[in-house]
């Protein structure tokens, strides 16, 4: 990640420069006069001017007390700004202070920048939203459907570029012009996977048959996106109605025809799924930030394929209203991201109370103002980490970096446990994903409340009836026709098996935890471009969040070298703030991430 800064041409300009401003000592009390918006600590932790943010107001008081030592009455009052501890605020601390600024008039590259990065240019007038939004759709232009050099077939992982982001990028500059950075989503480039509704582009859930699905609102999680000023760019592959890890869809095809997203990293190689045109875009830096949807591992698989960081929240974080579901005992949305940063900055926009999704109800009292606030390098240290060794497996590639991420755990102060899970977590891993006996009647609902008036294909066999869509999956879509109503409930119903099982592994594995005193469960998302055993399953089948973050590449004489693969953290039902601050920790410790060489800046 970029380093931000106030670019200042040496510490005796700053102290001239910031004088000039103050005259003398500034009082660290001054009252705030605009809501600041929700940073991580980094920005915030040395305001003294009282508005939760660190800007030049604060460096011009920081100025004026240079040379105060701990022998001095006012030290009390100023001795968070002695970043360096020796007892005297000097030119050193002030350098500190001034990287704290989200301000950077310095050159501004858009491959890998961080919410950080574009917030600190647009702040400084080096970039704006309008011109940050039109290099995303340059990009996407430039690399998505075409074949790069060195690369093998299409990314594919683009389904609609909207017609109106660069309206709402104008939008959000002027807003930063007349009243600052509100939000630190602020003219960002969103990209949703397309089975999230927007009332400005179609959502199509990945299916030529709904190529015309014109919603007349956003889902909920998207109003969250646009009240926070964010600019929704573009609608993501997924693998038709989330189905899948292959990321196959048919929309905008000729029936019978269907594309498949391909992996930045290896060309050849599936980007996973069903969130794979996410994990594709955001890794190929297509977009700032992207949405996928999990019901059985669709955020985790490709964040893991494509180095990204992909958070899962607990059912009932954020509202389901508006994506179409595949399974909603088990169906959730939630951000990936090239840094855990990014991916809280994104969190925090789409929580909430939702009537029209009454699971959500379960969070009252329990979501933080701002998941950042947990983001802390040193939170790792007096943790306690729990692992299963069997959830490790035996690919030699992920053997070693799991390997190497415990110890990393362990050098950042973690006490790594090894679990002996009791013999009905067997049933916890094994249970299976509710997308067959609960397509139609959560689909069904989805249609009659949200599909667009100008959708024909409106039951499961007038889809069929099209012939557009992943034709390879029609007995798939006939078998999940045929269930009853009454499998349906004797599966998903108050007293369903399916119900029962969920609530009892959830029971049993946060029990686990409490025995044994452990903060997280980890264990590696996947193999290099493939799944790990079940332990997709452990999250979904217990309703608790997870957080995947880069843990590194394979290597020469393993498995597909050069492929990434990813550490997954599990925490308690609505632990989503210690549970980052975890993977922030880890994140900071091991710089994982690499970006795809083939998806450079462009020429």
């Amino acid at each position: 990640m970029k380093t931000t800064i106030l670019r200042i041409g040496s510490a005796a300009t700053v102290i001239t420069g910031v004088v000039a401003l103050t005259g003398s000592i500034g009082s660290a009390a001054t009252a705030a006069t605009v809501e600041a918006p929700i940073l991580a600590p980094y920005y915030t932790q040395l305001d003294v001017t009282g508005d939760d943010q660190v800007t030049v107001d604060d460096l011009a008081v920081a100025a004026g007390a240079l040379g105060l030592t701990e022998a001095s009455p006012e030290w009390e009052e100023f001795a968070l700004l002695d970043t360096d501890g020796d007892g005297t605020l000097t030119v050193t601390d002030l350098s500190d202070l001034s990287h704290r600024i989200i301000y950077d008039d310095g050159p501004f590259e858009l491959v890998e920048a961080s919410v950080i990065d574009m917030q600190a240019a647009m702040n400084a007038g080096v970039a704006t939203s309008v011109s940050i939004t039109q290099e995303y759709i340059d990009r996407i232009a430039a690399y998505d459907r075409t074949t790069v050099a060195g690369g093998s077939r299409p990314l594919n992982s683009v389904i609609t570029v909207n017609d109106a982001a660069l309206s709402a990028a104008a939008e959000a500059d002027g807003i930063r012009a007349s009243e600052g950075m509100t939000s630190m989503l602020l003219g960002v480039p969103i990209a949703l996977k397309d089975n999230y509704d927007t009332d400005d582009m179609v959502t199509t859930g990945g299916c030529g048959c709904w190529n015309e699905n014109q919603t007349a609102t956003d889902a909920a999680m998207v109003e969250g996106l646009r009240a926070d000023g964010a600019v929704i760019l573009a609608k993501t592959s997924l693998d038709e109605f989330a189905y899948g890890f292959v990321s196959e869809f048919s929309s905008f095809q000729a029936p019978g025809s269907t594309l498949l997203v391909a992996s930045p990293y290896d060309t050849t190689r599936t980007a996973g799924g069903s969130s794979g045109g996410t994990g594709a875009a955001i890794a190929a830096n297509l977009a700032g930030i992207g949405f996928g949807t999990d019901t059985g591992g669709s955020i985790r698989v490709p964040s893991s394929y494509n180095q990204l960081v992909g958070i899962r929240p607990t059912v009932g974080l954020a509202s389901r209203d508006g994506i179409i579901p595949l399974a909603l005992s088990q169906d959730t949305g939630g951000p990936m991201a090239r840094s855990v940063l990014d991916a809280a900055v994104a969190l925090d926009a789409v929580v909430g109370v939702d009537e029209a999704d009454p699971v959500t109800s379960r969070q009252e009292g329990l979501v933080p103002e701002s998941y950042t606030s947990y983001l802390d390098s040193g939170a790792l240290d007096g943790a306690r980490i729990g692992y299963i060794s069997s959830m490790v497996g035996s690919n030699a590639g992920t053997v070693r970096l799991f390997t190497e991420a415990t110890a990393d755990l362990t050098a950042q102060g973690a006490t790594v446990v090894q679990v002996t899970p009791p013999a009905a977590f067997s049933a916890v891993l094994n249970e299976g994903s509710g997308s067959t006996n609960e397509f139609l009647h959560d689909l069904n609902e989805y249609i009659a409340t949200h599909l667009g008036p100008d959708v024909e294909a409106r039951t499961l066999p007038d889809i069929l009836a099209t012939g557009n869509f992943v034709t390879s999956r029609r007995s798939i879509y006939e078998s999940r026709n045929a269930v009853t109503d009454a499998t349906y409930e004797a599966w998903a119903g108050e007293n369903g098996s399916h119900t029962l099982q969920l609530a009892a592994g959830k029971d049993l594995v946060t029990q686990m935890m409490d025995d044994l005193d452990l903060d997280a469960i980890v264990y590696p998302s996947t193999n290099a471009y493939g799944t790990q055993g079940t332990n997709m399953r452990l999250s979904p089948n217990t309703g608790m969040p997870s957080v995947t973050v880069p843990m590194g590449q394979t290597i020469e004489g393993e498995t597909l070298p050069g492929s990434g693969v990813n550490l997954e953290f599990l925490g308690r039902d609505f632990g989503e703030g210690p549970l980052l601050g975890l993977a922030y920790a880890f994140e900071q410790a091991t710089e994982a991430r690499t970006s795809p060489s083939l998806y450079g800046p462009l020429p």
